[in-house]
């Protein structure tokens, strides 16, 4: 992975309001959310990072948000461009994924490597049935400076939003049986989950 520039970031400063805990810290199975998360990505980066306000796991490196108030989602994708900046990485991208989603295909990383090799756009999600998944995303370091801007200035929180005022182009996936990017928001979507498990086959 180190010729495609290319670091792993698992977002995971959410409040989890809905839940009632940290997701993050949550069973399914024999591992935590986050560690499902772990498991699949780090076979395919060379360095990983965690953003979040909380020391989850020892083993990995762990940042929080780069602006206080748990802002949301641009402000953890913010703070690990600023980190890479910080230390003089040379990554060019980041590829993000929530910790909250288990299902997952890791076969979406390989489309993060051919398209960074486009040079078509600065920003790409990920996107099957119509619905775009706004977390699982590739985004170019040179989006630095306008993201940390728009936070700042002129207020944007949503990922959705700021995407499409900068632009983004999806890559679009396919599933026959269990939605891959079913996200445990509640207790009761865990208890689905934990139905899906059951028949799950890690990729």
């Amino acid at each position: 992975m180190n010729e495609n520039n290319i670091l792993g970031v698992i977002l995971a400063g959410g409040k989890s309001k809905r839940f009632g805990q940290d997701k993050s810290e949550v069973k399914l199975g024999d591992k935590t959310l986050i560690e499902h998360t772990l498991h699949k990505i780090k076979s395919k980066f060379s360095k990983i990072i965690i953003v979040s306000n909380s020391k989850i796991l020892k083993d990995y490196t762990i940042i929080k948000d780069c602006i206080d108030g748990q802002l949301g989602p641009l402000v953890a994708v913010l703070s690990a461009m600023k980190w890479i900046k910080k230390n003089n990485f040379s990554y060019n991208w980041i590829a993000t994924f929530p910790c909250d989603t288990p299902f997952f295909n890791i076969s979406i990383i390989d489309e993060f490597i051919k398209v960074s090799k486009l040079n078509n756009s600065l920003l790409y999600f990920i996107k099957s049935k119509e619905k775009r998944h706004n977390i699982f995303g590739l985004w170019s370091l040179k989006l630095a400076d306008t993201l940390e801007e728009d936070i700042i200035r002129n207020n944007y929180r949503k990922v959705e939003k700021w995407a499409d005022k900068v632009g983004v182009k999806t890559i679009n996936v396919s599933y026959d049986n269990a939605d891959p990017f079913f996200n445990i928001n509640t207790k009761e979507d865990l208890i689905e989950a934990k139905k899906i498990f059951k028949n799950y086959k890690n990729d």
